[in-house]
């Protein structure tokens, strides 16, 4: 997300290329990383638990931070953002990608 726009409008934006982009329902492909904490990666993986993501998860070189890939089939751009949102909102110093 760009430091420059407020968060409503990158969602906005996001819904609008996610409609011009993809048909409906469709794959997608959540990026995260976060500081390696056992915690936090309990917390997102609990938003994708039971509605059949493939989770996968990559730790950094030294181990400070972890990559988190999430392959999930979503109904629509706004079921999407609202899973962005559910993280970001709960889980402190994410980075969505």
């Amino acid at each position: 997300m760009s430091t420059e726009q407020n968060p409503e409008e990158f969602y906005e934006k996001l819904k609008d290329r996610l409609y011009k982009t993809s048909s409906w329902p469709s794959e997608y492909l959540y990026k995260f990383i976060i500081k390696s904490d056992k915690n936090n990666l309990i917390i997102i993986e609990e938003f994708f638990n039971n509605v059949g993501a493939v989770i996968n998860t990559t730790e950094s070189k030294n181990g400070k931070y972890t990559s988190i890939s999430i392959n999930l089939l979503m109904s629509n751009p706004e079921a999407v953002i609202e899973k962005y949102k559910e993280v970001i909102n709960n889980v402190e110093g994410v980075i969505s990608l």
